[in-house]
């Protein structure tokens, strides 16, 4: 197994409108469901970009969680579900005529998903060499997942997402990697360092400034700042660089005709994931320009893990 995706299935209630709707308005749009969860689009990325990939995650007994068996089958990826009788998860997402997107999620059965189950699928499984994780699960589930990855050897990378959810600090220090985006970087830094800036305003950091708020918050992690169209922004820490390699640098974006930004964030860490699992010999640096042309390639489709393209690694 190259990756073991620990996190949420969601059944996505999406509509399109022409502008994100403001407290009190009525909008018409138009409307349409599908498959998502942070995980579920994340396992959909890895498994698109070349990686044998197994999904961990709880479901209800409902047509929401046929939808998630049916959907792995078909993309052969291998998936070890916590059957139980809360309903499965959904999401209700709008998304605006340029692409930008506001969700609202209830968990229903992924936050059903608890320890001694994680640990007994990934016990099950063919030892993985990476293990992934997000934050719309149980927070001891996704520690028990990445301390499961620590312990056998496998890389750990940690999604901070959402960006509402308060991370532990030991959580993050079970993560090899760590992938926040601008809002939940800047939310890290809030509750972690004590240092509060605006997301908009992550981007234009300076980069001296910028490695120096990742090294606070990540310790001994490699922190990678996704920047949606600015790409995004790499910090190591001095103890794992490799040769000639940088501590902290930037990777553009390229250019792409976006439809729908749903589950990009996601496409770009399965890509990671799977990249790093099939190349564990290339430089960091060509994971993430893998990782980001994938990501950009995941938003010129409508939908979240529907959109994941198929683009193998190498």
């Amino acid at each position: 197994m190259n990756v073991a995706v620990v996190g949420s299935f969601n059944v996505d209630h999406v509509w399109r409108v022409a502008s994100l709707p403001q407290p009190g308005a009525t909008l018409s749009g138009e409307y349409a469901s599908g498959p998502g969860g942070k995980g579920f689009n994340q396992a959909m990325a890895a498994r698109r970009a070349g990686a044998k990939t197994a999904f961990v995650c709880a479901l209800g007994e409902d047509l929401g969680a046929q939808l998630a068996r049916a959907l792995c089958v078909g993309d052969d990826i291998d998936l070890r579900d916590f059957a139980c009788d809360s309903s499965t998860g959904t999401a209700g997402i709008y998304v605006d005529a340029n692409g930008r997107n506001s969700i609202v999620v209830a968990p229903g059965a992924n936050a059903r998903l608890d320890v001694e189950f994680v640990e007994s699928a990934l016990s099950a499984l063919a030892a993985p060499s990476v293990v992934l994780a997000q934050l719309e699960s149980p927070p001891e589930a996704i520690a028990a997942a990445l301390r499961f990855g620590r312990e056998r050897g496998a890389m750990t990378i940690l999604n901070p997402a959402p960006a509402n959810v308060a991370v532990p600090g030991s959580l993050l220090a079970l993560a090899d990697v760590l992938t926040p985006n601008e809002t939940e970087f800047a939310a890290l830094l809030g509750r972690h360092v004590g240092e509060r800036i605006d997301a908009d305003a992550v981007s234009g950091i300076d980069q001296g400034r910028l490695h120096a708020l990742c090294r606070d918050l990540g310790h001994d992690a490699t922190v990678v700042v996704t920047l949606g169209a600015s790409g995004c922004f790499v910090s190591h820490p001095e103890a794992n660089l490799r040769g000639d390699e940088s501590a902290c640098y930037r990777i553009a974006a390229d250019a792409a005709r976006v439809a729908d930004t749903t589950g990009a964030g996601d496409a770009f860490n399965g890509a990671l994931a799977a990249s790093l699992a099939l190349r564990p010999d290339a430089a960091f640096a060509e994971h993430l320009r893998f990782a980001t042309k994938y990501a950009g390639l995941s938003t010129e489709h409508e939908g979240a893990a529907l959109a994941m393209p198929h683009l193998a690694v190498g």
